[in-house]
């Protein structure tokens, strides 16, 4: 399911990704992850197109998405979160032409790691594991974290 107010286009940095073509409410359900599920011992070992666009939703397994959500980029100050596993959901209200994004740290938990090119004032400027993301942040995120990761952190 995706939602009707976004809309997928180019960005000047990352490619394609993700904007809102009218307002978004905070709450609101942006995409879900719908496609095929993906196994392997650790991300590394996956294509690199479904390492890079795939949600990890545990210990061995990603998924991927049919519409919209593999092209949500990452931002270490999101406006999009994770709730459940699968659904990608607006943490605050988002503004007609704004980029979505969601902080991959939201539902990663493996040996993947990117450059972070967000240029955010709190830019961590490599992201992989939520065991790296700070303590101050995972409690600024934790209604907004994948489900999985807090049946293993106990969160």
């Amino acid at each position: 399911m995706d939602n009707p107010k976004v809309i997928l286009k180019e960005t000047k940095t990352y490619g394609k990704g993700l904007f809102a073509k009218k307002p978004i409410k905070m709450g609101e359900i942006i995409a879900e992850l719908d496609g095929r599920i993906y196994k392997a011992e650790k991300c590394s070992l996956l294509l690199k197109d479904i390492a890079d666009h795939a949600v990890q939703f545990s210990q061995k397994k990603w998924r991927d998405s049919k519409g919209f959500a593999r092209y949500i980029n990452h931002s270490c100050n999101p406006n999009c979160g994770i709730k459940g596993k699968f659904k990608i959901m607006a943490i605050r209200n988002i503004k007609k032409g704004e980029e979505l994004t969601f902080d991959y740290e939201m539902s990663e938990d493996s040996d993947w790691r990117m450059k972070c090119r967000c240029n955010k004032k709190n830019c961590r400027k490599i992201i992989g594991a939520f065991k790296n993301l700070p303590e101050s942040i995972r409690k600024k995120y934790k209604n907004y974290i994948s489900e999985w990761l807090i049946k293993k952190y106990h969160l």
